[in-house]
């Protein structure tokens, strides 16, 4: 037993573990509580978008290292007593900033700059209390490990990333579908509140037991950390795992949902790891870690360039590959950590990594990246965490390394000298034997030769299309990635969002003459279908023309084209590219030969709405058929919102064609408190989708009236009937599982 530990009596000593250890779980579980949360009350202001949570999580770090940096002062430059105190005084004045809210007079995002519009109103609005949570991970360690209590401080991380892990897997089960904003802002005070007793009495523990100096029991660290070559490798161990985080995310919602729902799961792994790995007994054999590693880098990359957008291979193969990425950077990480007197400094840098991970991914990789090439780039830069991987004399590496690079530059010239003497586009089965031959070749124990062959497959896998002849392009926003692609021969253009086609022009006849005359709206916007027909129902009812039409998503402008001469025709659409992409007449002809006098109002419709001086005859609510789907367009908030300029006897139509989730009920319930009436209409495919490009749509209308009803009825509409037991959509309530079970049924 050491000196330190015979201070105490081992009862106690336990009793103030287990003291530090559930205030250290509980801080965690308030500080990742409000990330969520506070992202979601969010959301309604910049338009659902996946950006929202990468710029949250850039925020956070952000804080997370100051609240580290100040707690590194705190516990070197003061002693005990006064850090006590003045942490005291810090939680105080961030209780004056509860309950947590958007703060007021933030109005609407410029049209450029959202990202750090965004950043400055997280740090007004919730930065304070994060702040002060932030600071008590390492704060707390440090009072143990002062306090002579005995025993391992860095263990206690562990409890703190469980408490972490238990809020972001609550979050979404528990705590979202249950409880509205609103009460969620009121619990979480009351708990910051209560955890601020909990942190003193912490303080007054530390010092009845404090012996005068930090102790070291229980460290079996290998490493000083007293070079800055040390510091240097905790920031980059800290930076790759903390990239990916944001990246994978990205990754994910760009072909799924923009929701807390999954969100928090890439978070939550990530948390997880550090449970697994600070301890001295690893749970997961190294050994096994690297295999996974090497084998599932190559099968991501391989699924990126062939699989496409498959739900059920994408999520696991992604986050099974981000969990064992985590796991070998933060192990390596815990085995690399200084003595406990330097525990403040090895956190502070440990953040520091992850604010520079995240600014890359979240904010730097937008503007650097026309597609979400940071994500292979950070799995191969994590193939170089493994140990080993970047060690030795280099001669010696290359002597390993050698053959295998041979192969690899063999292989690939000949598929480029084929692609460049053909003249067609590189063949993808010879890709795809690359991917297959580094994936085999991936399993090796050489960290070295998984590091070359990660790098070889991320360059197959992610520029092989640029030694093609249909290259495609690519742009990115800050709401994502638009690939612009002629396909079928170049009979058609499509502009993608993600994996989500949000138009197609035809460019070619069948036989292979060009189009001529006005373009032929496709898609979901094709003439006979639910969309369009939506617009035929309203006039209808007006016995001609309609006067004015509202549509929320622009896409690449189709349905311009359904418009009839007189009538006056409203775009609302929140991203400035899709803006530049459907009036550019080179790439899509609708606006330019059908909308020259549309007009186009850039912003979320929430803000921007009410601005426009028109009365709508008919609104179609089109910005559901991407996955990633923005919840506050369909709120008992939003309708009314649009209600409000809506014509007499209006109708509102809501484009729900979904993968995911079923909208139909939640738009149901809340006609039903309008008093007004839904009808639903879900077209079937009558042809092969490559063949016209003609997609079937599903949409819900919305409007009052007996003649109304009639009329939708007349062209195959459906009365919706809604669900009254259900709670309806508000901006504090939001029930997504709800709508995914909805679908599954279906």
């Amino acid at each position: 037993m050491s000196a330190v530990e015979t201070t105490s009596q081992p009862g106690a000593a336990s009793s103030a573990r287990l003291a530090f250890a559930a205030t250290l779980f509980g801080s965690a579980l308030l500080l990742f509580a409000v990330q969520p949360m506070f992202a979601k009350m969010v959301l309604p202001v910049l338009g659902g978008t996946p950006a929202v949570w990468s710029v949250a999580m850039v925020v956070f770090q952000a804080l997370l290292l100051a609240g580290y940096a100040y707690a590194h002062l705190l516990s070197r430059y003061l002693p005990l007593r006064l850090a006590v105190l003045f942490h005291a005084a810090l939680l105080a004045c961030a209780m004056l900033a509860l309950p947590v809210a958007v703060a007021a007079g933030w109005g609407r995002p410029p049209a450029d700059g959202e990202a750090l519009w965004l950043v400055g109103l997280f740090v007004v609005s919730v930065g304070l209390p994060f702040f002060a949570l932030s600071a008590n991970g390492p704060l707390l360690q440090a009072w143990f490990a002062a306090s002579g209590r005995g025993g391992n401080p860095y263990l206690l991380y562990a409890a703190s990333n469980l408490g972490s892990f238990a809020a972001l897997i609550s979050y979404p089960f528990l705590v979202e579908p249950w409880l509205p904003l609103d009460a969620q802002s009121r619990w979480w005070s009351a708990g910051f509140m209560g955890l601020a007793a909990m942190i003193l009495s912490c303080g007054v523990m530390a010092l009845r037991g404090a012996p005068g100096g930090p102790a070291e029991a229980g460290n079996r660290a290998v490493a000083d950390g007293g070079t800055w070559g040390e510091r240097l490798r905790w920031v980059a161990l800290a930076a790759i795992p903390s990239g990916l985080l944001v990246a994978v995310t990205a990754h994910i919602q760009t072909d799924v949902a923009a929701v807390p729902l999954l969100w928090v799961v890439p978070l939550a792994l990530f948390l997880l790891t550090f449970v697994l790995v600070f301890r001295d007994d690893a749970l997961v054999s190294e050994r096994l870690l690297g295999w996974l590693q090497a084998w599932g880098t190559a099968a991501a990359l391989v699924w990126m360039k062939f699989g496409g957008s498959a739900l059920w291979a994408t999520l696991p193969l992604a986050l099974g590959l981000f969990l064992v990425n985590a796991l070998l950077c933060h192990g390596e990480l815990y085995r690399r950590r200084p003595p406990v007197r330097r525990l403040t400094e090895f956190y502070l840098f440990m953040s520091l990594g992850g604010v520079v991970g995240g600014l890359f991914a979240g904010l730097a990789a937008p503007r650097l990246f026309d597609t979400i090439l940071e994500y292979p780039l950070l799995l191969v830069a994590a193939m170089a965490c493994r140990p080993g991987a970047l060690s030795g004399p280099w001669r010696a590496a290359w002597e390993e390394i050698k053959p295998i690079a041979v192969i690899i530059v063999a292989v690939t010239g000949s598929v480029i000298v084929t692609g460049l003497v053909i003249g067609d586009a590189v063949a993808p089965e010879f890709v795809l034997l690359i991917g297959i031959l580094l994936g085999m070749l991936g399993c090796s124990r050489s960290p070295r030769r998984s590091l070359l062959l990660g790098v070889a497959l991320a360059l197959v896998a992610t520029q092989s299309d640029r030694l093609g002849r249909d290259k495609g392009e690519s742009r990115r926003s800050f709401f994502g990635v638009h690939r612009i692609v002629d396909i079928n021969d170049g009979k058609f253009r499509v502009l993608y969002h993600g994996t989500t086609i949000h138009g197609a022009i035809r460019l070619k006849e069948e036989d292979g003459r060009p189009v001529g005359g006005p373009p032929e709206p496709t898609t979901y916007y094709a003439s006979g279908g639910a969309i369009a027909d939506s617009l035929e129902v309203g006039r209808a009812l007006r016995g001609g023309p309609l006067r004015e039409v509202a549509v929320v998503g622009l896409g690449a402008g189709s349905l311009a084209c359904q418009r009839r001469p007189g009538e006056s025709l409203t775009y609302f659409e929140i991203d400035p590219e899709v803006i530049r992409i459907a009036r550019d007449p080179s790439r899509f002809r609708f606006l330019d030969v059908c909308g020259r006098d549309a007009r186009i109002v850039q912003g979320d419709a929430r803000l921007t709405w009410a601005d426009t001086p028109g009365r709508y005859d008919v609104a179609i609510i089109d910005a559901f058929s991407s996955d990633a789907i923005p919840t506050h367009l369909l709120t008992r908030e939003a309708l009314a919102i649009y209600a409000a300029r809506m014509a007499e006897g209006g109708l509102l139509a809501f484009h729900i064609s979904n993968r995911h989730f079923d909208l139909s009920k939640p738009l149901a319930q809340l006609a039903r408190e309008m008093g007004a009436d839904a009808m639903v209409r879900r077209d079937k495919a009558t042809e092969p989708f490559a063949q016209r490009m003609r997609a079937p749509s599903e949409v819900v209308l919305i409007g009052r009236g007996e003649a109304f009803k009639a009329a939708a009825k007349a062209r195959d509409w459906e009365p919706l009937d809604p669900d009254l037991s259900r709670t309806p959509w508000t901006d504090n309530t939001v029930n997504l599982l709800e709508v995914m079970l909805d679908r599954m049924k279906r």
